[in-house]
């Protein structure tokens, strides 16, 4: 430990008494000289001292500091007793006491400063740093708010790529979920065409006559191969929508024939539920361009979906009537113009698919169109019916919706242009 002499005096044992040089076990001895000049580089007020007080160098700027609040740099200028006005004791008992570092604040003929006092004990000697405490005051909070910025740039940057990396890992997922879906689907089609066929022979006599227990458990088992049947394409529908792979191959249809020929593949699965299927059809509705299956494919959803919800002895109505839907569109148009257009003939057709089941809550109107979205947690299904329904839909140009309150049923519907240009 080092030992200090008393305040006022100078060990000749010392090693800043000895000469202008530097003399350190762990480095080369340098020129006091050659110390000021590399002091000049810095910007910063620097003086050296000894522990007595007697300064043994100052830059440039130092020197400059001195002279500003009245001080001649010279050999007579004590550290302490001149510049600091403060007893050598006062730095010596800080630095015993373990302290290395020491702010002290000083009144000058020219102003306030603030000097900063640190020991370096391989040398023996102390830095002062003289600052202004203008300077200080108005570069420290500057500093102070570059350095938060600073920081909450760099944690955005990090939250940015955090997320990048996150939501392209959920992209990698979800691509690997539908690829999944497809293969599944492709590998599950083969087999359930030919289980289904193998039912249609049995069921048709055949292969010999069947009794009434027999037939109704094929019946019963054709069914569910039907129903196995509708999912594995509705896996593929949605693994086509998924992967942006979905082509409509729109021809000059009749929607009559379209639902008529859906309805009576239906009405046999409605009848074993006990539940009444009732179709009624405008007769004026017209031959326009559609995509037949996927047409039937989003009014099955709705029908699967509408069957599922209804207690035995309900009722599913599905309807198809001629509509006008007025659009709006980017050009302007004139009031008296469009009072003339509402009164034009329809442009579209409007499909309905009512049932008198539970209802669903005017909150998850918007929700049960989303993928794997399921209201009723009870019930079957992989909650893709109604999302692949409303794509389909969207990719006709046409819109879809329900209309529905709690124990009232609900009523699904949905919107095909007739001027469909795609």
């Amino acid at each position: 430990m080092l030992r200090f002499a008393e305040s006022g005096q100078v060990s000749k044992e010392s090693k800043l008494t000895r000469g202008p040089v530097v003399d350190s076990p762990a480095s080369e001895t340098l020129p006091l000289s050659l110390m000021a000049n590399l002091l000049d580089l810095l910007e910063q007020p620097i003086l050296v001292s000894d522990r007595t007080g007697r300064i043994l160098l100052a830059n440039l700027q130092g020197k400059q500091r001195l002279e500003s609040h009245g001080f001649t740099f010279g050999a007579n200028l004590n550290l302490f007793s001149d510049v600091l006005c403060v007893g050598s004791k006062v730095i010596v008992e800080q630095i015993e006491s373990g302290e290395h570092e020491e702010d002290l604040e000083l009144e000058f003929c020219s102003g306030s400063a603030l000097a900063r006092i640190q020991w370096f004990p391989e040398t023996d000697w102390l830095i002062v740093r003289i600052e202004g405490k203008e300077e200080r005051k108005t570069v420290g909070p500057a500093a102070a708010m570059q350095h938060t910025v600073q920081g909450l740039l760099q944690e955005r940057e990090i939250t940015y790529r955090n997320l990048l990396a996150a939501y392209l890992r959920l992209q990698e997922v979800n691509r690997q979920k539908t690829l999944f879906l497809a293969s599944a689907a492709h590998e599950l089609k083969t087999p359930l065409a030919v289980i289904k066929g193998y039912y249609d022979l049995l069921l048709s006599g055949s292969l010999g006559k069947l009794t009434d227990k027999q037939r109704d458990i094929l019946q019963e088992s054709k069914e569910s191969s039907e129903r196995l049947v509708r999912l594995v394409s509705m896996f593929l529908n949605y693994s086509a929508l998924e992967s942006g792979k979905l082509v409509l191959h729109l021809r000059e249809n009749d929607l009559r024939d379209c639902l008529g020929e859906l309805a009576s593949r239906w009405r046999e699965t409605f009848v074993r539920k006990h539940v009444r299927l009732d179709m009624t059809l405008n007769n004026d509705l017209p031959i326009f361009k559609f995509d037949y299956q996927k047409v039937q494919q989003t009014v099955a959803n709705l029908l699967d979906n509408a069957l599922k919800h209804t207690p035995a002895g309900g009722h599913v109505e599905l309807r198809a009537e001629l509509h006008f839907w007025e659009r709006r569109s980017t050009k302007e148009i004139p009031f008296m113009d469009r009072r003339r257009e509402s009164v034009q003939h329809p442009n579209s057709i409007k499909v309905s698919v009512s049932d008198t089941g539970p209802g669903i809550a005017s909150e998850h109107h918007q929700e049960i169109f989303e993928d794997f979205v399921r209201v009723d947690r009870t019930s079957s299904g992989m909650g893709l019916g109604l999302a692949i329904a409303k794509r389909l839909v969207q990719a006709h140009r046409g819109k879809i919706w329900v209309d529905s309150e709690p124990q009232r049923g609900c009523i699904f519907t949905f919107i095909l242009p007739m001027d469909n240009l795609l």
